[in-house]
């Protein structure tokens, strides 16, 4: 297998912070909602924090916040105070004061989403002890008021790299991760290790963005592996995944024949190729669910049994992640292949590697 790691040079975005109100975070439609608790059938009440990426980033901050709304459904909550509600970081500077905010609204248990969340999480933790916090994709040890949420990113990833190496009609795959760290190189490392065991002849093109949220940089990137041959590109990048699909989607409405396919993260992202009622680009999607995990760790909150302290991990032996459904897309003998590794992780004779070579 050749892996090839490639950079370019691109000026970078700034991004435009907004001003902040008195409480130094911004709430959809720039006002609180507030709720009557006792409108609600409980009286426990959950918040998330996102990251830089957004609510709706068509990722990770995204399908957390899908499963608080479905969390919120299931127990007769509402939007607002006393009920599920989310608030949403423009910029790193805003963690600290997004989760005081909530906690100062007397939320039961706020999420904090992502591990660039880690020390606002310490920080904030260690002054309000009273306060339940969840952070997802981090570990945040020794602190019996927080509960941290990991997945096994690595294992979907490889049935990702097996697809994808089995499905490429140019021998060349790519990847594009967000910012370097233990959590993308997951990502990267289980998709290199699920094509080198499928097909160690592939070439692989890696780039990071330094970003999660510049969809122009993710388009770039997307571009030039696209032009050097890569048919298939699997992203772990939140936002700047975004401009993946742009590129991918553009470049199939000006060829129908252009063999061009991205492989999703987080989400089934199969609506964000969606190119025409005919057309998606979509080949699959690396799934992490973090819906899930919301919901199994809010009940549990709920329930008087917040996991503080613990680190609590989603692999695929507990459906925690997985492949989306292809939708046709992949061969049934790549998926049959897909299937025999899936069944060697979850037995544990096939171990897959976490951190990139």
């Amino acid at each position: 297998m050749k892996k090839r790691k490639f950079g370019f040079a691109m000026a970078s975005l700034l991004a435009v912070g907004t001003l902040l109100g008195a409480c130094g975070a911004k709430e959809e439609g720039g006002e609180k909602t507030t709720t009557d608790a006792g409108n609600n059938e409980s009286d426990f009440s959950v918040a998330m924090v996102t990251d830089v990426g957004g609510v709706d980033d068509r990722s990770f901050n995204q399908s957390t916040w899908e499963g608080l709304e479905q969390f919120g459904k299931d127990n007769g909550l509402s939007k607002g105070n006393g009920g599920y509600d989310y608030l949403q970081s423009e910029d790193e500077g805003d963690y600290v004061q997004n989760l005081n905010n909530l906690i100062q609204r007397e939320f039961d248990l706020v999420f904090a989403v992502g591990f660039k969340l880690h020390d606002a999480v310490v920080e904030v933790a260690e002054q309000r002890q009273n306060a339940q916090i969840a952070i997802i994709d981090e570990v945040v040890p020794d602190l019996p008021n927080v509960a941290s949420i990991m997945f096994k990113a690595n294992e979907a990833s490889f049935l990702a790299g097996v697809a994808a190496a089995l499905e490429t009609k140019t021998g060349k795959v790519g990847f594009i991760g967000g910012m370097e760290g233990a959590i993308i190189g997951g990502f990267e490392a289980g998709f290199v290790a699920g094509v080198e065991a499928a097909n160690p002849d592939v070439e692989i093109f890696i780039q990071y963005a330094d970003s999660f949220s510049d969809a122009e940089k993710g388009r770039s990137i997307a571009a030039l592996m696209y032009n050097q041959g890569a048919d298939i590109i699997f992203h772990a990048a939140g936002g700047v995944g975004n401009g993946l699909f742009t590129e991918a989607k553009e470049r199939k409405q000006k060829d129908p024949n252009a063999n061009v396919w991205v492989i999703g993260v987080d989400r089934d992202q199969y609506d964000e190729g969606q190119v025409n009622a005919d057309t998606n680009v979509t080949l699959t999607s690396v799934l992490k669910r973090v819906d899930v995990a919301a919901q199994e760790v809010s009940k549990l909150a709920k329930e008087g049994n917040f996991p503080g302290g613990e680190l609590i991990t989603y692999g695929l032996a507990d459906n925690g992640v997985d492949l989306a459904d292809d939708r046709g897309a992949i061969s049934e003998a790549t998926k049959a292949k897909v299937e025999e590794f899936k069944k060697q992780i979850i037995d544990g004779s096939l171990v897959v590697p976490n951190e990139p070579k």
